[in-house]
């Protein structure tokens, strides 16, 4: 059964009016993974895989958005959830996605991001661009318990986003 967005609320307001400090952290992160050393079509892919993680809509969404406006193709999107077995990702993307299962993907007892997996990233990105992709990682991270808990709205306009009731 289909439940309209116009009827959905978020747990809590916005959490940038209620922790102001919060948009000056968002900044930061946003600088850095902006700084050119990482493809914004590539931290796009990123970011989608890690809401896919998360099992968070709101995310997978947001990011899914994110990726089309960064011009990722349609076919590379649907196939970011399966990008092991997919055609369209290049070796650069495909350690970038390897990277943010070991980091947000619980590994047991072993080392998360073992030697081999660090060295093939190595391959691909320069010191900069690795400490970038780590941030970009770290950056979705970030965010994940705020979409987790405050279940903000997904598809919606960032206004409307976090909505308490239907009449805010």
């Amino acid at each position: 059964m289909a439940t309209s967005l116009d009827s959905l609320t978020s747990r809590f307001s916005d959490p940038q009016q209620l922790v102001p400090e919060l948009g000056d952290v968002s900044t930061a992160l946003f600088k850095i993974i902006g700084n050119g050393a990482v493809p914004r079509s590539t931290v796009t892919l990123v970011h989608l895989r890690a809401g896919q993680l998360a099992g968070n809509t709101y995310l997978t969404v947001m990011h899914t958005a994110n990726a089309r406006r960064a011009g990722v193709l349609e076919e590379k999107i649907a196939a970011v959830v399966s990008w092991k077995d997919a055609p369209y990702f290049n070796q650069a993307e495909r350690v970038a996605l390897e990277l943010v299962e070991a980091v947000l993907t619980p590994g047991g007892c072993s080392e998360r991001v073992p030697d081999g997996l660090y060295a093939r990233a190595a391959e691909h990105y320069d010191d900069r661009a690795l400490a970038t992709l780590a941030m970009a990682i770290g950056q979705v991270n970030f965010f994940i318990p705020l979409a987790v808990i405050g279940k903000p709205l997904p598809g919606v306009s960032m206004a409307d986003q976090w909505r308490t009731s239907t009449t805010d």
